[in-house]
């Protein structure tokens, strides 16, 4: 073995080299299927971004927020989205190898940030999963009362008075889990005709709220600036405000930053197409264009429907919960309301789907290294996936989307995203420095300036969360750090490897 494929450093900042990654993923045991191309994992960026962001987002902040100037808060993100993209990007080509942020950290950085990041990544998809899919167990029961049908007020959720138990969320979960276990091809050919159907009533909306746009909606495009009525303090505070006694403004140039850090919600997701790099047929050439291809799309869709909404209907007069949908209804054509519900309903089952599908690579990445039980680290004898993990968490996942009402658990998936790409932007940085003879298939510009500019925009963003979003976070990370020194540093097999290599 080379000096350069060698395990660097010691302790918990012992690295993992990429050469060993690589060859771990072709042991028979441990090793998935690859059947991914680059339309596939376009296909599953686009089916994981373009979900409740853009069918609801969209409208709030117009109204709350920005104004016109919405757009501009899209393009903002989605520049913030596009310099982690181009880290991933490099990332992904040079590693391909399941676990994403957490399999990138564990070859630049260390073993200790890697399971922080792996720990966060689990925490983040997880949430996320379970979020989502109750966003669409409400626009099912709302389109099933459409027609008729009402299901038993206890199997509504707890969110609805008389709720329980949120029995279309659970079965989601469950079915989603099944999907899964079959096959990562089933799931993109699934996706494919998902994201069609999605990406079509997206269209519908664009072309047809063309015709109805009034060009005064548009005056003034950025609204002047105002101080948010009573403003935010203690836990609800944005972290910037508590350190700095900067308050955030709506409206105005700053009302539009303000206004991206919100709709950065609408771009979580992208970074899960990185996960499934092991399962791809040429990741070196596809990663790259699944990755930035795919959020080239959404920001693209995401700014054109902002400019049709707000030029349909005034920004003060847009609905907070259903934009699209009343905005069709103020110029008479309701019709459109129930086509959006409709896409809306598709939509979140390949938001679910893909993130759950991040979550189980992530964890069996982990597995595979020791940091988790290496039981969770076998694949399927006959259709190669990680199934015993897959099963574990998406009973998990159900029981959690069935019982429990998270919203106010949902930022914690924005934080853990900007904090993976801060890691991934500070890892292409150290790999460049650590590893300059890796061949990089995809490079990102401007080394090491674009992924300082990365973390900066990353970090603006997070310190625009609430302190009470920050605190949670640091729990749920100190419980992974508990873990990591009772169970995953004694059981690594990066640690054993070094162990036996300084007992000869």
């Amino acid at each position: 073995m080379s000096t350069a494929q060698q395990p660097r450093g010691s302790g918990v900042f012992r690295t993992k080299s990429i050469e060993q990654s690589i060859r771990d993923t072709e042991e028979p045991e441990h090793a998935l299927r690859k059947s991914l191309s680059a339309w596939d994992l376009t296909v599953f960026g686009v089916g994981v971004i373009i979900g409740t962001g853009i069918f609801v987002l969209t409208g709030k902040v117009a109204k709350e927020n920005a104004g016109p100037a919405t757009a501009l808060a899209f393009v903002a993100a989605g520049i913030v989205c596009a310099l982690a993209a181009l880290c991933y990007a490099e990332f992904a080509s040079t590693v391909p190898v399941a676990g994403s942020a957490y399999t990138f950290s564990y070859a630049s950085i260390g073993e200790l940030p890697a399971w922080i990041i792996g720990w966060d990544l689990v925490l983040e998809f997880a949430l996320g999963t379970a979020v989502v899919a109750v966003g669409w167990s409400g626009y099912v029961r709302s389109l099933l009362d459409n027609i008729g049908w009402n299901l038993p007020a206890w199997m509504q959720g707890p969110d609805v008075a008389g709720g329980t138990f949120d029995l279309l969320a659970f079965l989601l979960i469950l079915v989603i889990t099944a999907v899964l276990v079959v096959g990562m091809k089933l799931s993109a050919r699934i996706t494919s005709v998902v994201v069609a159907i999605k990406v079509t009533v997206v269209m519908i909306v664009i072309i047809a709220g063309l015709f109805f746009i009034v060009g005064s909606n548009y005056s003034p495009f950025i609204p002047e600036a105002v101080t948010p009525e009573g403003g935010s303090s203690g836990w609800d505070a944005p972290l910037v405000q508590t350190i700095f006694g900067y308050e955030p403004t709506n409206f105005g140039v700053m009302g539009i930053f303000t206004a991206a850090s919100v709709v950065f919600f609408a771009f979580i997701g992208f970074d899960v197409v990185a996960t499934a790099a092991e399962e791809t047929k040429l990741p070196q050439r596809d990663m790259p264009r699944g990755i930035l291809g795919s959020l080239l799309i959404c920001t693209v869709l995401y700014v054109a429907v902002s400019l049709v909404v707000t030029g349909m209907q005034n920004y003060q007069d847009l609905s907070v919960s259903a934009p699209l949908a009343d905005a069709f209804k103020s110029v008479g054509h309701p019709v459109y309301a129930g086509i959006i519900s409709f896409g809306a309903a598709v939509g979140l089952t390949t938001v679910c789907l893909i993130l759950f599908l991040g979550q189980t690579r992530v964890f069996f990445a982990m597995s595979r290294d020791g940091l988790l039980p290496r039981f969770f680290s076998k694949t399927h004898p006959k259709f190669q996936t990680p199934y015993r993990p897959t099963i574990l968490l998406g009973v998990v996942i159900a029981v959690v989307a069935g019982f429990t009402s998270i919203n106010e658990l949902a930022t914690l998936v924005n934080i853990g995203t900007l904090f993976a790409f801060v890691v991934v932007a500070l890892g292409v940085i150290v790999l460049r420095r650590t590893r300059p003879d890796l061949h990089r298939a995809f490079r990102t510009p401007w080394v090491p300036v674009l992924p300082i500019v990365s973390v900066a925009a990353s970090f603006w963003l997070m310190l625009n969360l609430p302190g009470e979003t920050w605190f949670r976070f640091a729990v749920w990370m100190a419980i992974g750090v508990v873990v990591y020194f009772a169970y995953g540093r004694s059981h690594s097999r990066l640690g054993r490897e070094s162990r036996t290599v300084e007992g000869t």
